[in-house]
């Protein structure tokens, strides 16, 4: 023997669906109870929030012929983007648990046919991870600043101590508003989470929603599949505040690997002098909290003011746009992203 190591053989594929692949099995494995890289939210994703005349597919890093890394993405003539949608508040490739900093290489370098490939929602650390990666590969990383996350990791406290850490203001209206709600017997606060339970549950939050003052939805089956399919696996709290026969507020939450997220919350704004919003919010996090035990919430997407109060702790996600100079449809790009550089350096 004369000692030389093994050459690691690495190759790209790309797969249109996750079963197209059957072993990657293991990558969601791997991922556990992440629900933003779970099977079913990928499944759900692709047959109900497509962007408008984009393909998906899954781009795959076999090493040896075995999947250590897998990127989930929309493409069309534009490039590729990340396949998440407006509800991910994190989104990342899938990692096998022995996955390389080579094995991210391999993979951008592997998508020559996308010229721009723009992944939304990164955690800092692997947006650094995948910048470093794309230099490594001849693309150029465009970083920029997507969302703020807000959330707080409860670190043993119950529903008590977890209010008592809130701001006064908001402590003293969570406590006004839901004794209020507890005197009037024409409020009733459900928290569904049965199957059985949604059909009515989604009548309800829709009725809710179109009443409410939010845009409608783009992609409107979403949200009735995302009830169904999270309540069948057991992971669905969908609250309602009932007005007498009439819900005036509803909220989506997913209790998954000991967090809390809130996907979707609405009131009927001709409710809003009773803070419907906050009763039910209250009610839903002394359920999670008390009864879910969970150990973490997640207020999702976006800076909005109220979440301050609700959640200690803001962490920033990241963009990143990946964009191979070799393509010249990546250069008007790069001449934007160098001009805003030298617009910058003068300021």
């Amino acid at each position: 023997m004369n000692g030389s190591a093994v050459p690691i053989t690495r190759s790209v594929e790309f797969y249109p669906t996750r079963t197209a692949r059957p072993d990657l099995a293991a990558l969601f494995a791997d991922a556990g109870e992440d629900l933003f890289a779970s099977a079913e939210w990928f499944d759900l994703s692709l047959a109900h929030a497509r962007p408008l005349g984009m393909a998906a597919g899954f781009a795959v890093v076999l090493r040896a012929g075995v999947p250590v890394l897998a990127l989930p993405l929309w493409h069309g003539r534009g490039g590729a983007r990340g396949l998440d949608s407006p509800f991910v508040s994190r989104f990342a490739p899938l990692a096998g648990a022995n996955a390389e900093p080579a094995d991210y290489v391999a993979l951008l370098g592997g998508l020559r046919r996308f010229p721009l490939i723009r992944l939304d929602a990164l955690a800092e650390a692997d947006a650094a991870l995948l910048a470093d990666a794309a230099r490594r590969a001849g693309r150029v990383p465009i970083g920029f600043a997507h969302f703020g996350n807000w959330h707080e990791k409860l670190a043993g406290r119950d529903y008590a101590a977890w209010l008592a850490d809130r701001p006064g203001a908001l402590r003293a209206t969570i406590r006004r508003r839901s004794r209020a709600a507890a005197a009037d017997p024409a409020l009733r606060i459900a928290c569904l989470t049965q199957p059985a339970e949604m059909a009515d549950g989604i009548a309800a939050y829709q009725s809710v929603y179109a009443r409410s003052w939010k845009p409608a939805e783009p992609c409107a089956g979403f949200i009735p599949a995302l009830i169904a399919r999270m309540a069948a696996r057991g992971i669905l709290r969908l609250g309602l505040l009932w007005q007498g026969k009439l819900p005036i507020a509803a909220q989506i939450w997913i209790a998954s690997g000991g967090v809390a997220h809130v996907l979707k919350l609405a009131h009927d704004e001709a409710a809003a002098a009773r803070s419907p919003g906050t009763v039910l919010s209250a009610a839903m996090l002394r359920h999670l909290i008390d009864v879910d035990g969970v150990t973490e919430i997640d207020f999702g997407r976006g800076d909005d003011a109220y979440k301050q109060g609700w959640a200690g702790t803001r962490r920033q996600r990241m963009g990143l746009v990946l964009a191979d100079p070799r393509q010249p449809r990546a250069w008007p790009m790069l001449v934007r992203h160098a001009a805003g550089r030298l617009l910058r350096a003068r300021a």
